[in-house]
Protein backbone atom coordinates (compact mmCIF):
# COMPACT_ATOMS: atom_id res chain seq x y z
CA UNK A 1 0.00 0.00 0.00
CA UNK A 2 1.47 3.17 -1.01
CA UNK A 3 -0.26 6.78 -1.53
CA UNK A 4 0.47 10.77 -2.17
CA UNK A 5 -1.37 13.06 -0.52
CA UNK A 6 -1.42 16.66 0.67
CA UNK A 7 -0.44 17.40 4.50
CA UNK A 8 -3.01 20.11 4.93
CA UNK A 9 -5.89 18.10 3.08
CA UNK A 10 -5.29 15.22 5.04
CA UNK A 11 -4.77 16.78 8.44
CA UNK A 12 -7.85 18.98 8.72
CA UNK A 13 -10.02 15.98 8.52
CA UNK A 14 -7.87 14.08 10.86
CA UNK A 15 -8.14 16.90 13.40
CA UNK A 16 -11.74 17.01 13.25
CA UNK A 17 -12.21 12.97 13.70
CA UNK A 18 -9.84 13.47 16.30
CA UNK A 19 -12.78 14.79 18.30
CA UNK A 20 -14.14 11.07 18.41
CA UNK A 21 -11.69 9.83 20.49
CA UNK A 22 -11.37 9.14 24.08
CA UNK A 23 -8.19 10.71 26.16
CA UNK A 24 -7.99 6.78 27.68
CA UNK A 25 -9.06 3.68 25.90
CA UNK A 26 -9.30 -0.42 27.09
CA UNK A 27 -8.96 -0.95 23.68
CA UNK A 28 -5.44 -0.11 22.22
CA UNK A 29 -6.81 0.01 18.62
CA UNK A 30 -9.43 2.73 19.89
CA UNK A 31 -6.52 5.09 20.06
CA UNK A 32 -5.94 4.34 16.15
CA UNK A 33 -7.02 5.96 13.13
CA UNK A 34 -8.71 3.31 10.22
CA UNK A 35 -6.93 3.98 6.80
CA UNK A 36 -8.51 2.46 3.89
CA UNK A 37 -7.25 3.06 0.44
CA UNK A 38 -9.30 2.87 -2.61
CA UNK A 39 -8.80 3.35 -5.95
CA UNK A 40 -7.83 7.66 -5.67
CA UNK A 41 -9.37 8.05 -2.01
CA UNK A 42 -8.84 7.44 1.19
CA UNK A 43 -11.19 6.91 4.01
CA UNK A 44 -10.26 7.67 7.17
CA UNK A 45 -12.07 6.47 10.15
CA UNK A 46 -12.11 6.95 14.44
CA UNK A 47 -14.49 5.35 16.70
CA UNK A 48 -15.06 5.19 20.46
CA UNK A 49 -17.96 2.27 19.85
CA UNK A 50 -21.02 4.19 20.59
CA UNK A 51 -19.39 7.10 18.30
CA UNK A 52 -18.12 6.51 14.69
CA UNK A 53 -16.94 8.78 12.04
CA UNK A 54 -15.11 8.73 8.24
CA UNK A 55 -14.15 11.08 6.10
CA UNK A 56 -13.00 10.98 2.22
CA UNK A 57 -9.84 12.57 1.04
CA UNK A 58 -8.18 12.38 -2.40
CA UNK A 59 -5.40 11.02 -3.13
CA UNK A 60 -2.39 9.74 -5.63
CA UNK A 61 -2.21 5.78 -5.26
CA UNK A 62 -1.53 2.70 -7.46
CA UNK A 63 -2.84 -0.04 -5.05
CA UNK A 64 -5.63 -0.55 -2.74
CA UNK A 65 -4.81 -1.58 1.11
CA UNK A 66 -6.49 -0.81 4.79
CA UNK A 67 -4.39 -0.31 7.86
CA UNK A 68 -5.02 1.39 11.58
CA UNK A 69 -2.44 4.36 11.98
CA UNK A 70 -1.90 5.20 15.85
CA UNK A 71 -3.82 8.65 15.77
CA UNK A 72 -2.18 11.08 18.15
CA UNK A 73 1.73 10.44 16.85
CA UNK A 74 0.02 11.08 13.34
CA UNK A 75 -1.88 14.02 14.05
CA UNK A 76 1.14 15.29 16.14
CA UNK A 77 3.58 15.05 13.26
CA UNK A 78 0.96 16.48 10.63
CA UNK A 79 0.81 19.55 12.88
CA UNK A 80 4.36 20.55 12.23
CA UNK A 81 4.63 20.19 8.47
CA UNK A 82 4.16 23.16 6.40
CA UNK A 83 1.27 22.61 2.97
CA UNK A 84 3.18 19.58 1.08
CA UNK A 85 2.58 16.83 -0.71
CA UNK A 86 3.49 13.32 1.75
CA UNK A 87 3.97 9.93 0.76
CA UNK A 88 3.05 6.83 2.92
CA UNK A 89 4.40 3.46 2.19
CA UNK A 90 4.30 0.29 4.28
CA UNK A 91 7.79 -1.01 4.93
CA UNK A 92 8.68 -5.13 5.39
CA UNK A 93 9.55 -3.55 9.16
CA UNK A 94 5.66 -3.57 9.84
CA UNK A 95 6.04 0.09 9.77
CA UNK A 96 4.11 2.65 7.40
CA UNK A 97 7.10 5.45 6.56
CA UNK A 98 5.84 9.26 5.58
CA UNK A 99 7.97 10.37 3.58
CA UNK A 100 8.58 14.61 3.28
CA UNK A 101 10.47 17.50 1.87
CA UNK A 102 11.90 16.90 5.10
CA UNK A 103 13.00 13.62 5.91
CA UNK A 104 11.38 10.00 7.19
CA UNK A 105 8.93 8.75 9.80
CA UNK A 106 8.13 5.83 10.62
CA UNK A 107 5.15 4.81 12.87
CA UNK A 108 4.41 0.98 13.86
CA UNK A 109 0.38 0.29 12.73
CA UNK A 110 -2.09 -2.06 13.99
CA UNK A 111 -3.83 -4.67 11.57
CA UNK A 112 -7.03 -3.17 10.19
CA UNK A 113 -8.76 -6.41 10.86
CA UNK A 114 -8.33 -5.61 14.67
CA UNK A 115 -10.60 -2.25 13.99
CA UNK A 116 -14.26 -1.89 14.73
CA UNK A 117 -16.74 -3.15 12.69
CA UNK A 118 -18.91 -0.23 11.43
CA UNK A 119 -22.62 -0.51 12.25
CA UNK A 120 -24.86 -0.66 9.84
CA UNK A 121 -28.07 1.14 10.22
CA UNK A 122 -30.74 -1.33 8.90
CA UNK A 123 -34.28 -0.48 8.05
CA UNK A 124 -33.73 3.01 8.34
CA UNK A 125 -36.16 5.97 7.86
CA UNK A 126 -34.06 8.75 6.85
CA UNK A 127 -34.94 12.85 6.10
CA UNK A 128 -32.85 15.83 4.38
CA UNK A 129 -31.64 18.50 6.49
CA UNK A 130 -29.96 21.54 5.12
CA UNK A 131 -26.42 21.44 6.77
CA UNK A 132 -26.81 25.80 8.42
CA UNK A 133 -30.53 24.24 9.58
CA UNK A 134 -28.81 20.99 11.93
CA UNK A 135 -26.33 23.45 12.80
CA UNK A 136 -28.53 26.22 14.12
CA UNK A 137 -30.86 23.69 15.89
CA UNK A 138 -27.96 22.37 17.88
CA UNK A 139 -26.70 25.88 18.41
CA UNK A 140 -29.70 26.80 20.12
CA UNK A 141 -30.13 23.39 22.44
CA UNK A 142 -27.61 21.35 22.85
CA UNK A 143 -26.12 24.39 25.81
CA UNK A 144 -29.33 23.37 27.64
CA UNK A 145 -29.21 19.71 27.95
CA UNK A 146 -28.00 18.24 30.96
CA UNK A 147 -25.04 16.24 32.63
CA UNK A 148 -26.91 14.09 35.01
CA UNK A 149 -25.60 10.58 34.72
CA UNK A 150 -29.17 9.42 36.46
CA UNK A 151 -30.67 10.93 34.11
CA UNK A 152 -28.90 10.38 30.36
CA UNK A 153 -32.35 10.83 28.24
CA UNK A 154 -31.46 14.14 29.17
CA UNK A 155 -27.89 14.24 28.63
CA UNK A 156 -29.35 14.74 24.70
CA UNK A 157 -31.04 16.62 22.09
CA UNK A 158 -34.23 15.16 21.40
CA UNK A 159 -35.41 15.14 17.93
CA UNK A 160 -39.05 15.23 16.95
CA UNK A 161 -39.70 14.50 13.05
CA UNK A 162 -43.05 15.11 11.64
CA UNK A 163 -44.96 16.00 8.42
CA UNK A 164 -45.47 19.47 9.73
CA UNK A 165 -42.04 20.34 11.11
CA UNK A 166 -38.70 19.24 12.91
CA UNK A 167 -38.56 20.05 16.31
CA UNK A 168 -35.14 19.91 19.00
CA UNK A 169 -35.48 20.29 22.36
CA UNK A 170 -33.17 20.04 25.27
CA UNK A 171 -33.72 20.34 29.12
CA UNK A 172 -31.66 19.99 32.36
CA UNK A 173 -34.90 20.15 34.46
CA UNK A 174 -33.46 23.77 35.01
CA UNK A 175 -33.92 25.32 31.56
CA UNK A 176 -35.53 24.16 28.47
CA UNK A 177 -35.82 25.23 24.90
CA UNK A 178 -36.98 24.12 22.25
CA UNK A 179 -36.32 24.70 18.56
CA UNK A 180 -39.20 24.27 15.31
CA UNK A 181 -38.64 24.44 11.76
CA UNK A 182 -42.08 24.55 10.16
CA UNK A 183 -40.11 24.90 6.52
CA UNK A 184 -38.71 21.14 6.49
CA UNK A 185 -40.85 17.78 7.30
CA UNK A 186 -40.32 14.11 7.26
CA UNK A 187 -42.36 11.55 5.24
CA UNK A 188 -42.60 9.24 8.93
CA UNK A 189 -42.99 10.35 12.33
CA UNK A 190 -40.22 9.74 14.57
CA UNK A 191 -38.60 10.54 17.77
CA UNK A 192 -35.34 9.98 18.94
CA UNK A 193 -32.63 11.40 21.33
CA UNK A 194 -28.54 12.57 20.32
CA UNK A 195 -25.94 12.26 22.40
CA UNK A 196 -23.98 15.47 23.39
CA UNK A 197 -20.82 14.15 21.87
CA UNK A 198 -21.77 13.48 18.02
CA UNK A 199 -23.77 16.64 18.11
CA UNK A 200 -20.99 18.78 19.07
CA UNK A 201 -19.00 17.11 16.26
CA UNK A 202 -21.51 18.11 14.06
CA UNK A 203 -21.37 21.37 14.95
CA UNK A 204 -18.03 22.07 14.22
CA UNK A 205 -18.78 20.40 10.45
CA UNK A 206 -21.29 21.89 9.66
CA UNK A 207 -20.85 25.60 10.29
CA UNK A 208 -20.71 27.82 7.55
CA UNK A 209 -21.50 24.50 4.92
CA UNK A 210 -24.37 24.52 2.50
CA UNK A 211 -24.78 21.28 2.13
CA UNK A 212 -27.24 18.80 2.53
CA UNK A 213 -26.89 16.58 5.40
CA UNK A 214 -29.15 12.85 4.84
CA UNK A 215 -29.65 11.48 8.38
CA UNK A 216 -30.92 7.78 8.38
CA UNK A 217 -32.37 6.03 11.43
CA UNK A 218 -33.50 3.87 13.17
CA UNK A 219 -34.76 2.76 16.75
CA UNK A 220 -31.02 2.36 18.29
CA UNK A 221 -28.44 4.58 15.90
CA UNK A 222 -28.35 7.37 13.65
CA UNK A 223 -26.35 8.04 10.46
CA UNK A 224 -25.34 11.58 9.56
CA UNK A 225 -24.62 11.84 5.77
CA UNK A 226 -23.11 14.74 4.23
CA UNK A 227 -20.49 16.07 1.58
CA UNK A 228 -17.05 13.60 2.12
CA UNK A 229 -17.89 12.77 5.33
CA UNK A 230 -20.52 10.43 7.69
CA UNK A 231 -21.18 10.11 11.15
CA UNK A 232 -22.74 6.93 12.75
CA UNK A 233 -23.77 7.10 16.75
CA UNK A 234 -25.63 5.34 19.10
CA UNK A 235 -28.75 6.81 20.25
CA UNK A 236 -29.65 7.23 24.16
CA UNK A 237 -32.43 4.71 25.18
CA UNK A 238 -35.11 5.88 27.21
CA UNK A 239 -38.34 7.66 26.95
CA UNK A 240 -37.79 11.95 26.87
CA UNK A 241 -39.80 13.69 29.39
CA UNK A 242 -43.15 15.18 28.28
CA UNK A 243 -41.51 18.97 27.70
CA UNK A 244 -45.04 20.69 26.41
CA UNK A 245 -46.32 20.08 29.85
CA UNK A 246 -44.02 22.27 31.91
CA UNK A 247 -43.71 25.13 29.07
CA UNK A 248 -46.82 27.32 31.25
CA UNK A 249 -49.31 29.05 28.50
CA UNK A 250 -50.99 31.56 30.38
CA UNK A 251 -48.70 34.43 30.84
CA UNK A 252 -49.87 37.96 31.10
CA UNK A 253 -46.73 39.34 32.64
CA UNK A 254 -44.46 40.57 29.29
CA UNK A 255 -41.32 41.92 29.67
CA UNK A 256 -39.83 43.52 26.17
CA UNK A 257 -36.31 44.54 26.57
CA UNK A 258 -32.87 45.20 24.70
CA UNK A 259 -31.28 41.56 24.46
CA UNK A 260 -27.93 42.87 25.18
CA UNK A 261 -28.25 45.92 27.99
CA UNK A 262 -30.46 42.75 29.63
CA UNK A 263 -27.82 40.33 29.35
CA UNK A 264 -24.89 42.87 30.27
CA UNK A 265 -26.83 43.81 33.38
CA UNK A 266 -27.35 40.69 34.80
CA UNK A 267 -23.63 39.87 34.36
CA UNK A 268 -22.33 42.75 36.28
CA UNK A 269 -25.14 42.56 39.13
CA UNK A 270 -24.47 39.10 39.40
CA UNK A 271 -20.98 38.86 40.02
CA UNK A 272 -22.25 40.08 43.55
CA UNK A 273 -24.92 37.33 44.03
CA UNK A 274 -23.94 34.68 46.27
CA UNK A 275 -21.84 31.84 44.50
CA UNK A 276 -23.75 29.12 45.28
CA UNK A 277 -27.30 30.61 44.01
CA UNK A 278 -26.36 33.44 41.43
CA UNK A 279 -29.75 34.50 42.33
CA UNK A 280 -30.85 37.33 40.50
CA UNK A 281 -34.07 39.67 41.59
CA UNK A 282 -36.39 40.97 38.83
CA UNK A 283 -38.78 43.56 40.03
CA UNK A 284 -41.16 44.81 37.88
CA UNK A 285 -43.38 48.02 38.08
CA UNK A 286 -44.52 50.42 35.48
CA UNK A 287 -41.97 50.71 32.75
CA UNK A 288 -39.07 49.65 34.78
CA UNK A 289 -36.86 46.62 35.68
CA UNK A 290 -35.05 46.38 38.63
CA UNK A 291 -32.11 43.85 38.47
CA UNK A 292 -30.82 43.07 42.09
CA UNK A 293 -28.11 40.52 43.41
CA UNK A 294 -26.80 40.60 47.51
CA UNK A 295 -24.65 38.08 49.02
CA UNK A 296 -25.32 38.32 52.50
CA UNK A 297 -22.89 36.50 53.51
CA UNK A 298 -20.07 39.05 52.24
CA UNK A 299 -22.31 42.37 52.66
CA UNK A 300 -22.04 42.19 49.13
CA UNK A 301 -25.29 43.57 46.81
CA UNK A 302 -25.86 45.27 43.62
CA UNK A 303 -28.71 47.00 41.52
CA UNK A 304 -29.79 48.61 38.61
CA UNK A 305 -32.35 49.87 37.00
CA UNK A 306 -33.43 49.20 33.66
CA UNK A 307 -35.92 51.28 31.37
CA UNK A 308 -38.57 48.58 29.74
CA UNK A 309 -42.02 47.57 27.90
CA UNK A 310 -43.94 46.02 30.38
CA UNK A 311 -47.53 44.64 30.07
CA UNK A 312 -48.62 43.09 33.50
CA UNK A 313 -48.99 43.56 37.45
CA UNK A 314 -46.74 44.46 39.67
CA UNK A 315 -43.83 41.33 40.17
CA UNK A 316 -40.69 40.17 41.65
CA UNK A 317 -39.09 37.02 41.14
CA UNK A 318 -35.79 35.23 41.57
CA UNK A 319 -33.64 33.52 38.60
CA UNK A 320 -30.57 31.38 38.31
CA UNK A 321 -28.15 34.48 36.58
CA UNK A 322 -25.88 31.49 34.83
CA UNK A 323 -29.22 29.94 33.00
CA UNK A 324 -30.14 33.56 31.78
CA UNK A 325 -26.69 34.33 30.72
CA UNK A 326 -26.92 31.07 28.99
CA UNK A 327 -30.14 31.90 26.94
CA UNK A 328 -29.60 35.49 26.24
CA UNK A 329 -25.93 34.71 24.90
CA UNK A 330 -27.55 32.13 22.36
CA UNK A 331 -29.90 34.79 20.83
CA UNK A 332 -29.01 37.18 18.40
CA UNK A 333 -31.88 39.20 18.68
CA UNK A 334 -31.87 42.71 19.45
CA UNK A 335 -35.26 42.81 21.44
CA UNK A 336 -36.37 39.92 22.92
CA UNK A 337 -39.51 38.99 24.69
CA UNK A 338 -39.88 37.63 28.59
CA UNK A 339 -43.19 36.24 29.69
CA UNK A 340 -44.06 35.19 32.94
CA UNK A 341 -47.19 34.50 35.39
CA UNK A 342 -46.17 34.00 38.94
CA UNK A 343 -42.78 33.50 40.81
CA UNK A 344 -43.40 30.55 40.93
CA UNK A 345 -43.56 29.52 37.59
CA UNK A 346 -41.27 29.18 34.79
CA UNK A 347 -40.36 31.86 32.17
CA UNK A 348 -40.43 31.97 28.70
CA UNK A 349 -37.75 33.58 26.56
CA UNK A 350 -38.61 34.00 23.03
CA UNK A 351 -35.90 36.10 20.23
CA UNK A 352 -38.38 39.16 19.03
CA UNK A 353 -36.38 39.59 15.64
CA UNK A 354 -33.07 37.80 14.56
CA UNK A 355 -34.87 34.35 13.24
CA UNK A 356 -36.37 33.80 10.00
CA UNK A 357 -40.51 33.34 9.52
CA UNK A 358 -39.64 29.44 9.40
CA UNK A 359 -38.31 29.08 12.88
CA UNK A 360 -39.34 29.36 16.45
CA UNK A 361 -37.38 29.39 19.08
CA UNK A 362 -39.08 28.95 22.96
CA UNK A 363 -36.28 29.30 25.68
CA UNK A 364 -37.94 28.36 29.52
CA UNK A 365 -36.12 29.16 32.67
CA UNK A 366 -37.14 27.72 36.32
CA UNK A 367 -37.59 30.56 38.83
CA UNK A 368 -35.61 30.10 42.37
CA UNK A 369 -37.36 31.48 45.95
CA UNK A 370 -36.45 34.79 46.88
CA UNK A 371 -35.25 35.51 49.99
CA UNK A 372 -37.36 37.73 51.51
Amino acid sequence: MKFIVSSSALLKPLQTLSGVLNTSNTLPILDHFLFEVKGKSLRVTATDLETTMSANIDIESDNDGSIAVPARLLLDTLKTFPEQPLTFSLTEQNTIEISSNYGKYALAYASAEEFPKPVIVQDADNVNIPAHVLADAINNTLFASGNDELRPVMSGVFFQLASDGLTFVATDAHKLVKYHRSDLSASNTAEFIMPKKPLGLLKSILAGSDAEVKVQYNDSNALFHFEDAELTCRLIDGKYPNYEAVIPKDNPNVLTIDRNLFLTTIKRVSIFSNKTTHQVRLKLAGAELHVSAEDIDYSNKAEERLSCSYQGTDLQIGFNARFLVEMLNNLEAKEVQFEMSMPNRAGILTPLDGVDENEQVTMLVMPVMLNQ
